[in-house]
């Protein structure tokens, strides 16, 4: 079943898609494991786009897709009941770009870890982290990006942030896509991810819990 959502998605079969995940979700299937196949499947669209076999409107398509699992997935995430909070986390995908997937799936996973979690959404502006930082206090940034483009994006909000006279005040994370150590001295961030519960250890050590 797995592999069959990895592919459908991949293809940008829609219906199939929503069909598997209906199916599995009725089996009593882990729900972060359909998140991490679809996380998979995102990643394969993104080959095909840097290879050319996709193109934008496809990488649109397959977000649209995406959103409507994770909707489909949402409820069935069970919050651990009054957590106690170990710490304040600003998250969001980066200006430029539109995936959420990982986004989502880190979200959940800090959530359920005890961290407060502020999500900004996707395609966010530099400036929005900047009033969110100052509006929360929040000590971690973590910022999202599945497209190359994205790079210079978190380049550029790791700057702004500098330029606010914030950045010794907080810890950056970046994950996502092809995340790399050589990417992470390009943007100026502390470490990166190379998936959801990499970047809950992460923030857990920031945060002494």
């Amino acid at each position: 079943m797995a592999e069959d959502l990895v592919n459908t998605l991949a293809d940008l079969k829609e219906k199939e898609a929503l069909k598997i995940v209906e199916d599995r979700l009725s089996a009593g299937d882990e729900p972060l494991k359909i998140l991490d196949d679809a996380r998979r499947a995102v990643e394969i669209v993104g080959k095909r786009f840097a290879d050319s076999e996709y193109f934008i409107p496809d990488l649109v398509y397959s977000g649209e897709i995406l959103k409507e699992i994770t909707d489909m997935v949402k409820p069935k995430l069970t919050k651990a009941a009054e957590v106690k909070r170990v710490g304040k986390v600003i998250i969001g995908t980066v200006a430029g770009d539109i995936h959420d997937i990982g986004k989502d799936i880190v979200v959940f996973m800090l959530d359920v870890n005890g961290f407060e979690v502020y999500d900004l959404g996707v395609d966010v502006p530099a400036q929005k982290f900047v009033d969110k930082i100052k509006e929360s206090g929040a000590p971690i940034v973590g910022l999202s990006g599945f497209l190359a483009l994205a790079f210079d994006s978190m380049k550029e909000t790791i700057e702004v942030m500098k330029a606010a006279g914030l950045r010794d005040k907080v810890k950056v994370m970046i994950g996502g896509g092809q995340m790399s150590d050589e990417i992470r001295k390009y943007t100026g961030a502390d470490a990166y991810g190379k998936d959801a519960m990499a970047g809950v250890t992460l923030a857990k050590k920031w945060a002494g819990a």
